[in-house]
């Protein structure tokens, strides 16, 4: 079969590797569908290994060469001796966060937080963009029938951006300030949406993103930070001038999150979700003296799969709107990774049909 796999920073090649021999009695195997291109596939192509590790992982035994790819659909082909709520045939999303089930984080559904694990398409042997996937059963999520591939493959993604919206307490009628008009802060956009906020702010400099988060259909000021000062933008939209009820930084931008920090009113919850390793100053008086909390949010539990398919069925979470191309395996690095790696570029997300 056809799979991508990274080899080394810079070099993921599409190559013809093996079929696996047989499923352990817990697991399945996946005809793969449709893979979404995540910002994590893209920081290892650009400056991996960074979650791949050239030693096997502790608890799958992945190593370098590693398929890549966690954003996925397909379809059920096989199941092992003690699976008994999938069958061949079964449409299914993958939830690609895996670990040991007894695990003080095992049993609250947050493999990524424990001591041992792995996540499909970077520390487990198989990943989303190949033609066939081996996945544990728990992990495999039956999708409704009305639910499309493209949508069951925007599921991970979307699953980041309501869980980031879930801590930060947003009520209906809220305000909100997300920064960083990615794919995830597109989506962060709809899951404010849909939890009631009331008035959204979206700050990003790229026009065309902007343009394309407008676009959406839902109610969204966008605020380009290089010509306006962002922080007193938003507090002048605000009740009392005293700021946002919560703030989400998707950029992982160290001036975003001083923006985000400084744009919220008293007692109000700033998210972390952009990853970055660069040093942002933090006042601790600051925090302390108006009460803030700063929360950061890096995946999601793994019982949410059926809420996000509740949301995008009822039209709630728009996904599709996200969509702007779908490629082959490939093309995968010059129409996918290359695009996206664009600072100038308006593509949100590309997903690639593993059966073109």
């Amino acid at each position: 079969m056809k799979a991508a796999r990274f080899h080394a920073k810079g070099d993921v090649r599409v190559e013809d590797i093996d079929l696996p021999a047989e499923l352990a009695p817990d697991e399945v195997l996946v005809r793969n569908q449709f893979c979404g291109i995540c910002g994590t596939d893209l920081h290892e192509f650009v400056a991996g290994p960074i979650f791949i590790s050239p030693q096997p992982n502790s608890f799958s035994g992945a190593s370098v060469p590693q398929i890549l790819g966690h954003e996925f659909s397909g379809t059920i082909e096989k199941v092992g001796g003690d699976v008994s709520h999938l069958k061949p045939g079964d449409h299914v999303s993958i939830q690609p966060h895996m670990g040991p089930l007894d695990g003080y984080f095992g049993v609250r559904g947050l493999h990524f937080l424990g001591t041992r694990g792995a996540a499909t398409g970077l520390t487990w042997p198989w990943g989303g963009f190949a033609e066939y996937a081996v996945m544990k059963a728990y992990a495999t999520v039956k999708m409704p029938a009305n639910l499309s591939f493209r949508q069951g493959a925007m599921v991970e993604p979307a699953a980041v951006a309501i869980t980031a919206i879930d801590r930060s307490g947003l009520e209906p009628g809220a305000s909100v300030l997300i920064t960083g008009g990615g794919p995830i802060g597109a989506l962060t956009v709809m899951a404010a949406h849909a939890a009631g906020a009331a008035k959204i702010f979206v700050s990003e400099p790229n026009a065309s993103r902007r343009k394309r988060i407008e676009g959406i259909g839902i109610p969204v000021t966008t605020i380009d930070p290089t010509a306006v000062d962002l922080v007193a933008f938003v507090r002048q939209e605000t009740f009392e001038g005293l700021g946002c009820d919560a703030a989400v930084e998707c950029a992982g931008n160290p001036r975003a999150i001083t923006d985000c920090l400084a744009a919220v009113r008293p007692r109000g919850t700033v998210v972390l979700v952009g990853l970055t390793n660069n040093k942002v100053e933090i006042s601790p008086f600051d925090l302390i003296v108006r009460d803030i909390r700063l929360q950061g949010s890096l995946c999601y539990p793994t019982t949410l799969w059926p809420r996000i398919f509740a949301m995008i069925e009822s039209g709630r979470l728009p996904v599709d709107a996200l969509i702007d191309e779908v490629i082959s395996l490939d093309d995968l690095v010059g129409k996918g990774f290359e695009p996206l790696l664009d600072p100038s570029g308006a593509k949100m997300k590309i997903l690639v049909d593993l059966n073109a």
